[in-house]
């Protein structure tokens, strides 16, 4: 019997070790396409192998809206951490889980935008040629994108910018989600937000006090007025203090760096306290499976006890998109760029953030707002 299960492991092995190699060496992409003249040409990024050093902007064919979408010219797009993960291909897991193993398999880049409606399909009514609009779509890193009018688009608030209005899809409905959804946010809360001066975090500070809650923010001593300006009513430099030793305890604690080890701030939780944690990890963090065993160590810390300990990512819908924007219109919620970029610079744009000490976000200006 030993004998046997032995020889099935082996086989076991084998098999997905072949097939591991046959996947890597016949894993491949449209790049071959992007060598054809296109007849109405734009502008795009397109990667054809991992790595910044391997994004290009590209001349490629014009989309055209069907039926169901809206063609939007793009004015402004934002990078998140999620564009350097598939630009890297990081965490490794990612690449088997159909990323591609070799090759990206999406070529296209971006996601969050904002712009101008161009055109529409016959059986949109939401939105008409002239509208400005923001949202998500794959490939928003071009000069036009299209996008179904019942997905992620929404009217841009007139009062807001299209560098704004592009800051907000992915880092604020995370926010949004996070602390509506997740964390379940009620007037008179202590909520501690963990990276305050990030792209997620500026967002953060500014819906937990729309919210009625008494927030703390964690940042380095050059953000410190910054997140003060948000509306944080305690600030505290990393540096300086250790956060995870203080005596105050927290009803919510959203995490958008992970600095701190999760007990740590399962610690400071009060009874019944909510925990959140966001994003993919950092740079240095990744490796095989990287951040992807967190959810693990979130359902073991939860167990035995009354305090919840999640992970989320954002779902970019029309519903979020739309009550953000009465947000931002209402005066609640501003957007904090930290620089722009032009698209041909894509490469820079990624590089900063890399570096993980962008405060607010990062822009990458696609078009002339006066066209």
């Amino acid at each position: 019997m030993k004998r046997f299960f032995k020889w099935a492991f082996s086989l076991i092995v084998l098999g997905l070790a072949g097939w591991f190699v046959v996947a890597y060496f016949t894993s491949t992409n449209d790049c071959d396409h992007y060598s054809t003249v296109p007849a109405h040409p734009i502008k795009a990024i397109v990667y054809c192998d991992y790595g910044p050093s391997n994004l290009k902007l590209q001349d490629i064919e014009k989309p055209s809206p069907d039926d169901d979408q809206v063609l939007v010219k793009v004015r402004a797009a934002s990078v998140n951490p999620l564009d350097w993960h598939f630009i890297e291909g990081t965490p490794y897991a990612m690449r088997a889980m159909g990323v591609g193993l070799r090759k990206p398999r999406n070529t296209r880049l971006g996601v969050d935008y904002s712009g101008t409606v161009e055109a529409v399909g016959k059986n949109v009514t939401a939105f008409k040629a002239g509208d400005d609009v923001f949202g998500g779509e794959t490939g928003a890193f071009a000069d036009y994108v299209c996008v179904r009018q019942d997905k992620a688009i929404a009217l841009k608030p007139p009062s807001v910018t299209f560098e704004d209005a592009a800051a907000v899809p992915i880092a604020g409905l995370t926010a949004l989600q996070a602390l509506r959804d997740k964390g379940k946010v009620q007037a008179g809360d202590t909520v501690l937000i963990n990276g305050a001066s990030g792209g997620v975090g500026t967002f953060a500070v500014q819906i937990a006090k729309s919210l009625g809650a008494n927030v703390t923010g964690v940042c380095s001593a050059r953000n410190l007025e910054m997140v003060r300006s948000l509306g944080a009513d305690q600030v505290i430099d990393y540096t300086k203090e250790d956060v995870s030793k203080g005596d105050q305890r927290f009803d919510v604690i959203l995490d958008n760096v992970g600095t701190q080890s999760m007990s740590a701030f399962k610690h400071l939780l009060k009874e019944k306290g909510r925990y959140v944690l966001i994003g993919g990890g950092g740079t240095g963090d990744q490796g095989l499976i990287g951040p992807l065993i967190n959810p693990v160590k979130l359902l073991f810390l939860s167990l035995g006890g009354k305090q919840q300990m999640s992970m989320m990512l954002a779902e970019l819908n029309q519903k979020d998109l739309t009550a953000f924007a009465d947000l931002m219109q209402a005066g609640k919620v501003k957007g904090v760029i930290d620089r722009t970029y032009p698209l041909s610079d894509l490469a820079g744009a990624i590089r900063y953030l890399e570096q993980g000490h962008a405060h607010g976000k990062v822009i990458i200006k696609v078009g002339d707002e006066k066209d």
